[in-house]
C-alpha cells in the first residue's frame, strides 16, 4: 500500500514543478494521500465513518476549486 502511495505522488518532481505552481502541487499531493488513506482507514483498519470525514473533504475540495482556478 505504502508504494501505491509514493507511485501516486509523480506529479510533485521537478516537472511537474514546471506545470503546477507550488501551491497546486501541494493540493494536489493531499488529494492523492487522502484519496489512499482513508478508503485504508476505513476497510483496513476499521475506524468507523464519522461526519467529519465528509466536512474535510469538503475543505480539500474546496482548496482544490480555490488554488486551480483561474486568476
Amino acid at each position: 500500500m505504502v508504494y501505491l502511495h509514493v507511485l501516486l505522488q509523480v506529479p510533485a518532481n521537478r516537472i511537474g514543478h514546471h506545470e503546477l505552481s507550488l501551491g497546486q502541487l501541494k493540493i494536489l499531493q493531499e488529494v492523492i494521500t487522502l484519496t489512499v488513506f482513508v478508503p485504508f482507514a476505513l476497510f483496513y483498519m476499521k475506524q468507523p465513518l464519522k461526519l467529519d470525514f465528509l466536512w474535510a473533504g469538503l475543505c480539500i475540495l474546496g482548496a482544490v476549486y480555490f488554488i486551480f482556478r483561474s486568476p
